[in-house]
């Protein structure tokens, strides 16, 4: 997906956990990518017979009413994902109301006949679920993932929605202010601003011309008789797809499918208007953007996704992706700091973009000059055919992979039915594996022209502008509500979440521990024939660098890709093209790969791993443009929060303080890199896991031959930092002159590890608080009650020496100071009274019940198992954890709060517009 989103919370989350941690980088959820969609099909008058898919746990039928339903068995883990995706997004919102989807969306977790918004929001919370929905220029989907066990209660909630929703006027004003602080954030980035004008560019004359997320003048001029028209016209169960992937018995899901959904009316939705598109008018967008690194990028139409060459299309994508191809090989040798292309596909059209970043200060038309270069050369001569059968492979393989995870292969047929108007994901990857190099070749030629493309260039400046449109939204008169905590439920919804029961664990690794050190564990999963391998080197380089060589990991890290000490970057990787791995190196290294390859993708693995080339040439491109690249970041206002929050969480001195500047990587040599790896790449201190199609004693054999080699020389190094007391209370202002609001992270150190019982019912007390979303006190309070914010969070991390606490919310400046109190207010709360009965079984619930969802694909399975090997946890912590979370009290809760949340000690700091006064 192309769109920039604000990320102060992921850098909250990033900054805290490295503070207490010694680094497992474990990626966040991740939510579907931005889509687009297909044009309904009619509906029909009677029910089509069920029909089995060619395999045989595909069950798929249309009810009379015209709604598809599709239901896939999926046993990896006792969990089930249910994806609604209405055939209506931006492309068909009325003219002068481009954000009516996106509102719509947001109204849909509001009020509807027989469920009420905050009821949905607790019994989310419950189940232990995990829901959320996205707008695109062609479709909305709405997504639950929650314990199979109460898939009923996820078909009365899309029962009660599809129809039902009440869109009064008082929830819409309710919600306006809330879609409008989501809308100020996102235009805070002028990558985002830019790309909207190049979509406008682009599409001018039709329905794509106006992204889907909407202006603020479009929602002041929106009422609910809007809503409801668009509402009544599009979201009709004819126009609508539903599917079912999980753990569940298909004949009994469309049966009761049929119950709930079989009796609900279904009218025509109109014609889509056609896709006239005009001759692009080619232009340059220039703008400045407050991060390090600067871009030049390449916006062109392409293909839709119903389009006969979009398949050649992707594969055009994929090939300019590709580390072999002339695109990466610029930042390979150089040229420029990073190379990369991607799409923002429609169902009728699309964008893709190539770009490439240049430094703070860097000189942006050379790097536009290396880009039009590498197109100019691709025209003039052609696709590699090689790099083509790659790409065709890659997706082959991820069509596989995709079963490793039940919200994959539910996107991958949501995609392949609402935006591509295909039959099924197998009919999608036909498409692809039916590509010639003639198509690719056609397809690059007819859309990336120089007169039908927009230049976009994005300049570092610590000078800005915030957007236009951007002023303060929000507070208790605009969308304020008197919603309340711990509603009761619905009986279909109270009955079966009456009853809490650990759940059935699913996973039984093998843990062994290899003559070299490695600690191999496995765990055989048969939902695909592939095999994921993760590995992680307990490391921490701010112990592990020597004085005066801050930045060598980082260089290290960026070495890797230059291949081994027996096949050079090129041939590295058309290795693993070759078996369509991917793979990567470094303190934390992965494979995945298909399990008929699993020996030679351990071999590719573990020569990069153990004998990478590390050439001369390559360590001074890498070393030049990490310094390069620092230069910028450190300047940054996301730099500058992470900066101002360390200093004050940490003592002076502290390891953790320590930077790497472009002076300290300028002086390294490849003598310091060697030095360094020979150091902190020690087999005594790494864990693998191999989760997928394999026994445990083939995969034992398979990590013996490949990495049984490898000796550690010397003591271990220290890898854990050491305890850190309580921070004193402080506070700081970050300026960015380009937001419209307010950043906040209130941050403090918690006298207490990972070892220490009590972090249970902090972790109880925090769901409370403010880890469950809607059914915690502060979006309660801060969000629904008093509009102060669109999201308040808090959360914890917990590390073997170090542990942390912290709260983050966006608001408009001049909200900042009564947000602050309310978030101190709760605070005290927590300190000084118990937590009420039933939010204590509220956070019971949603701890206990979540858990298969934690475990609920291979890549997850994959990357707990290292955690909680290498950090000394259980292999079954979660049910460990179980155990507690039963047995605590709400004086647990209290107590715990009391000992250990300081809401005097809170480091507070602000980036954004200067706040009313502190």
């Amino acid at each position: 997906m192309l769109r920039p989103y604000p990320d102060f919370r992921v850098i909250a989350a990033l900054l805290l956990a490295a503070l207490v941690a010694t680094g497992c980088s474990t990626p966040g959820p991740s939510g579907p990518a931005g889509r687009t969609t297909a044009p309904a099909q009619p509906a029909t008058a009677a029910a089509a017979a069920p029909a089995a898919d060619e395999h045989s746990n595909v069950l798929r039928a249309t009810l009379a009413n015209g709604l598809r339903v599709v239901i896939v068995r999926d046993t990896l883990a006792p969990m089930v994902t249910t994806q609604v995706t209405y055939l209506a997004g931006g492309y068909e919102t009325p003219p002068g109301f481009p954000g009516t989807a996106h509102a719509l969306e947001h109204m849909m977790f509001r009020d509807s006949d027989g469920l009420s918004g905050a009821q949905l929001n607790e019994m989310t919370a419950k189940m232990g679920g995990e829901n959320n929905a996205f707008t695109t220029s062609d479709a909305t989907q709405f997504y639950f993932v929650a314990p199979s066990a109460y898939l009923d209660i996820l078909l009365e909630i899309e029962a009660h929605r599809m129809r039902g929703a009440l869109l009064t006027a008082k929830d819409w004003d309710a919600e306006k202010g809330a879609i409008e602080q989501e809308v100020s954030g996102d235009i805070a980035d002028p990558g985002y601003r830019a790309f909207i004008e190049a979509e406008r560019t682009l599409f001018a004359g039709t329905g794509y011309a106006e992204d889907a997320l909407g202006t603020r003048p479009s929602f002041d001029r929106t009422t609910a008789q809007t809503l409801r028209s668009f509402y009544d016209t599009w979201y009709q169960p004819g126009n609508a797809i539903f599917v079912i992937v999980g753990d569940v018995d298909p004949a009994a899901t469309l049966a009761r499918m049929k119950e709930l959904f079989g009796g609900i009316a279904s009218k025509p939705v109109p014609e889509r208007a056609p896709v006239a598109l005009a001759a692009v008018k080619p232009r340059t967008i220039e703008m400045t953007t407050p991060r390090g690194t600067g871009s030049v990028q390449f916006l062109y139409r392409m293909p839709g996704m119903m389009a006969r060459d979009y398949a050649a299309a992707q594969v055009l994508v994929d090939v300019l992706g590709n580390p072999r191809s002339a695109l990466q090989e610029l930042a390979a040798q150089g040229k420029v700091l990073s190379a990369d292309a991607d799409t923002e596909p429609f169902s009728r059209g699309g964008i893709v973009q190539v770009e490439v970043g240049f430094p703070k200060g860097g000189d942006a038309k050379e790097a536009q000059a290396h880009l039009e270069g590498v197109i100019d050369t691709l025209l003039k001569d052609g696709v590699s055919p090689d790099l083509i059968a790659a790409a065709k492979r890659s997706e082959q393989a991820q069509f596989e992979f995709n079963r490793n995870s039940a919200v994959d292969l539910a996107s991958a047929w949501s995609q392949a039915l609402a935006w591509q108007g295909l039959d099924s994901p197998e009919a999608a990857l036909r498409a692809i594996e039916a590509v010639t190099p003639a198509d690719v070749d056609r397809v690059a030629r007819e859309y990336l022209r120089a007169d039908a493309r927009v230049v976009v260039v994005l300049t570092p400046s610590e000078t800005g502008e915030r957007a236009a449109n951007s002023r303060g939204f929000g507070g208790s008169e605009s969308f304020g509500s008197k919603e309340q905590l711990g509603v009761p439920l619905p009986a279909w919804a109270a009955d079966p979440l009456a009853k809490l029961e650990p759940p059935h664990w699913t996973l039984g690794p093998t843990r062994t521990t290899l003559p070299n050190g490695i600690t191999l564990i496995v765990q055989p999963e048969s939902v695909s024939r592939t095999v994921t391998v993760v590995g992680h080197i307990d490391h921490d380089a701010t112990l592990q660098e020597p004085a005066g060589k801050e930045g060598v990991a980082r260089v290290l890290a960026g070495l890797f890709d230059y291949g081994t000490t027996t096949l050079d970057r090129s041939a590295f990787h058309k290795a693993l093209d070759d078996i369509a791995a991917s793979e990567s190196a470094g303190t934390d290294f992965s494979l995945m790969v298909l399990s008929r390859d699993f020996d030679r993708g351990m071999q590719l693995l573990a020569d990069n791993e153990l004998d990478p080339a590390l050439p001369t040439h390559a360590f001074s491109i890498v070393q030049k443009t990490t310094a390069r690249a620092l230069a910028g970041e450190l300047q940054s206002p996301r730099y500058r929060m992470s900066h101002a929050l360390r200093q004050g969480l940490l003592p002076a001195g502290d390891p953790h303080l320590r930077e790497a500047t472009p002076a300290s990587v300028n002086a390294l040599t490849l003598a310091d890199v060697k030095s360094y790896y020979a150091s902190a790449y020690r087999p005594d201190l790494t864990t693998i896991v191999v989760v997928g199609d394999v026994t445990p004693a083939a995969a034992r054999e398979t990590v013996m031959r490949w990495f049984g080699r490898w000796r550690a020389t010397g003591p271990k190094p220290d890898v854990i930092p050491p305890a850190v007391p309580v921070n004193k209370p402080g506070y700081a202002t970050v300026p960015n002159p380009y937001s419209g609001q307010d950043e906040v992270v209130m941050a403090q150190i918690l006298a207490l590890d990972l070892g220490n019982p009590d972090r249970y019912a902090l972790e109880l007390g925090n769901d409370v608080l403010g880890g469950t979303g809607f059914a915690s006190r502060l979006m309660a309070d801060i969000r629904i009650r008093h509009g102060y914010a669109y999201d308040a969070r808090s959360e914890l991390s917990f590390d073997r020496s170090r542990s942390a606490f912290y709260v983050s919310y966006a608001s408009d400046p001049d909200k900042v100071p009564a947000a602050d109190a309310l978030v101190r207010e709760n605070l005290e709360r927590m300190r000084t009274q118990p937590v009420t009965e039933a939010e204590l079984a509220n956070a019971r619930q949603y701890e206990i019940r979540s858990i298969p969802i934690a475990v609920s694909s291979v890549n997850r399975i994959a990357r707990s198992l290292v955690a909680w090997s290498y950090r000394g946890e259980p292999l079954d912590q979660p049910m460990v954890a179980a155990k507690h979370f039963l047995a605590l009290t709400a004086s647990d809760v209290q107590a715990a709060f009391a000992k250990y949340v300081k809401p005097g000690n809170l480091m507070q700091v602000v980036q954004g517009p200067a706040p009313a006064a502190h």
